[in-house]
């Protein structure tokens, strides 16, 4: 849509825009899961759920990431994520095998149902005559949230996916992952819905208290339950690692003229940035200061996010008619060789 006009200032906007949703989008994550952390290791160990205890734990990952980003997608990258998905997926077996089976199949379904059938609806729901605030601090925040991720996320998996098609690309980046998601709710949130309706568990009260320590006391109420709430522990590490060296790594491209092995400096840089962007957002007001910073990230980039939809189309119709248009000239070579046999 712009031409050469995106290697002007309006370019450099856009990549500017890009960087500070990503590295915003990030840092909530970053908050957020050192509240789970530090909530996870309170719970399990008695460590004390305070401020320095959570600086600590984001000096501690950050060093990790760092360590990750810096060695390339092809070793600390690649290898964490695949440890990351074996440890979801067998948390996920555990609890569905040690939890109430019968009650999540039929959870999957029923919720699955209502999703679609409620699916326009919800997306438009707002709150006009109550004046409610839970669409205002949940909905639209996760769609903040969301949308602060996608110019790190969306780039990151261009990266990766060099040569797919994009059915490939929609399959493994959409579906599988959108049913993966309904799944995993269903479980985890179905265990929790059982445990506080059918067996009385202070799920709800955990909740209303502290609700980084609602996963572990669930969990713990299963079979092998400490052993769960450690795995459930380690994930939320790993993913936290996970999320950060890549976000890094893209942070690196976008202020690099699009290079796709940006300098290991480049890197640290942004991961220490990204850091204290978190713990600054801790201080100054916990959960609620990490959704203010999310939902004001995203939103110019929501905007660019239009367009580039449009661009999208454009560019996919612009491809088909140079394909239909090279179809054209090789059916004409050939027709002349036919007629020169």
């Amino acid at each position: 849509m712009l031409g050469e006009k995106v290697n002007g200032p309006i370019g450099r906007t856009i990549d500017v825009l890009s960087i500070i949703a990503t590295a915003f989008g990030v840092a909530t994550s970053l908050g957020l899961g050192t509240l789970q952390i530090n909530g996870g290791l309170s719970h399990l160990f008695g460590l004390a759920s305070s401020t320095t205890v959570q600086i600590g734990i984001i000096a501690v990952i950050t060093v990790i990431f760092l360590l990750s980003a810096t060695t390339g997608l092809d070793k600390g990258i690649k290898f964490l994520s695949n440890t990351n998905l074996v440890v979801a997926l067998l948390l996920l077996l555990l609890t569905l095998i040690l939890g109430p089976t019968a009650f999540l199949f039929d959870t999957f379904t029923s919720t699955l149902g209502s999703y679609l059938n409620n699916l326009v609806s919800m997306s438009l729901r707002l709150t006009p005559f109550t004046q409610g605030n839970w669409v205002a601090n949940w909905t639209l925040f996760y769609w903040a949230w969301w949308i602060a991720w996608a110019p790190f996320v969306g780039t990151f998996i261009a990266r990766v996916s060099k040569g797919r098609t994009i059915k490939e690309f929609v399959i493994c980046v959409i579906l599988i992952p959108s049913i993966l998601s309904f799944i995993w709710f269903s479980v985890f949130g179905g265990t929790a819905l059982h445990l506080e309706i059918f067996d009385q568990a202070p799920i709800g009260e955990a909740v209303q208290k502290d609700i980084s320590t609602a996963l572990f006391l669930a969990l713990e109420q299963l079979p092998w339950g400490t052993i769960l709430a450690v795995v459930a522990l380690v994930l939320i590490i790993t993913f936290f690692i996970t999320s950060a060296d890549s976000a890094t790594f893209v942070l690196g491209m976008l202020s690099s003229d699009g290079s796709l092995d940006p300098s290991n400096r480049v890197k640290i840089i942004w991961g220490i940035l990204q850091s204290t962007i978190a713990v600054v957002l801790l201080l100054s007001g916990g959960l609620e200061g990490l959704q203010t910073a999310s939902i004001v990230a995203a939103l110019p980039f929501a905007i660019i996010m239009v367009f580039m939809c449009f661009s999208l189309l454009r560019a996919l119709r612009e491809e088909e008619r140079l394909a239909k248009k090279r179809r054209r000239e090789q059916a004409k070579k050939l027709e002349r060789l036919l007629k020169d046999v």
